[in-house]
């Protein structure tokens, strides 16, 4: 029995490493499907320390028409989180930091449905030493609709 090389780790990367350069206007980074929970309600409430009643209060929600409690819309925002698909992977230690984030929050999320969350690279910024990606996100929901339009900046090492 032939004895195992050590891994390289200096060269351990989930994904092949891409630079600003190589980066595409257009190209899409689908993050992993999530169907959300009444538990997931409850721990993100405790995180954010909001308790507003229509994010818990199952009888307040439904006096206002809604079928239960919304989801905060932080919490939708944050199933857009780069580091939750692969993104992160790609560019590795040339990602400096996620520098802006804006959001709309179109239609309600509520317990039992299905985000699908994605980012497209819409712009790419080069400066002197550093470069700046700019990623439309978005949210479906499990009937195709569009609960989520946002844009995210992340600033890059050439």
């Amino acid at each position: 029995m032939s004895e195992e090389q050590p891994p390289d780790l200096e060269r351990w990367h989930v994904v092949a490493l891409r630079g600003f350069d190589e980066l595409e206007v257009g190209e899409v980074f689908r993050l992993p499907s999530r169907t959300l929970t009444d538990a997931n309600f409850a721990a993100f409430q405790t995180v954010s320390l909001d308790n507003h009643p229509i994010h818990y209060d199952t009888e307040y929600c439904k006096r206002l028409g809604h079928p239960g409690p919304l989801a905060h819309g932080l919490q939708v925002l944050s199933f857009t989180a780069a580091g939750a698909g692969l993104f992160p992977h790609v560019v590795g230690e040339k990602l400096i930091g996620f520098i802006e984030v804006n959001a709309k929050f179109l239609k309600g999320v509520f317990a039992g449905d299905t985000l699908y969350p994605a980012l497209a690279i819409v712009e790419l910024t080069r400066q002197r030493t550093t470069g700046v990606v700019a990623m439309r996100a978005t949210v479906h929901n499990q009937k195709r609709e569009l609960v989520l339009d946002g844009m995210h900046r992340y600033l890059m090492r050439l």
